[in-house]
């Protein structure tokens, strides 16, 4: 499983890009993609809503589990992939192109944020 490098991701199994414009877009990894299972529903959170670093956003359902989808930057949600709420199993089958979830306008720089080397060591043996 790879990490793409250009990306900075989460202890939450997020990743985010770096910040175009203060704008930053929002995903899950192909390890959360994984674990969760095929998704079959995707609730995230609407423009204009502002969203807290390591809050809950939103909720990602499979044929598994129900889990909270957390932000990993503070800001103002800018769009929403409506292409996911559409089509669900975009977050497993391209969890870093088409399955992008939201992006936000950063209010701040994320705290916690974990480098793809960092990410693989967490994940590594799971």
């Amino acid at each position: 499983m790879s990490n793409p490098e250009k990306l900075r991701y989460t202890k939450e199994h997020e990743w985010l890009s770096d910040a175009v414009d203060g704008v930053a877009t929002v995903g899950i990894t192909e390890f959360a993609a994984n674990a969760l299972g095929d998704v079959v529903y995707a609730q995230l959170p609407e423009v204009g809503d502002t969203v807290t670093e390591g809050e809950t956003c939103g909720e990602l359902e499979s044929t598994k589990s129900v889990s909270d989808l957390y932000s990993p930057v503070s800001g103002e949600i800018v769009e929403s992939n409506q292409d996911v709420v559409e089509d669900p199993s975009l977050v497993n089958s391209a969890p870093f192109e088409g399955g992008w979830l939201f992006k936000v306008r950063l209010s701040e720089e994320p705290k916690d944020a974990l480098s793809a080397e960092e990410y693989a060591a967490l994940t590594a043996g799971n």
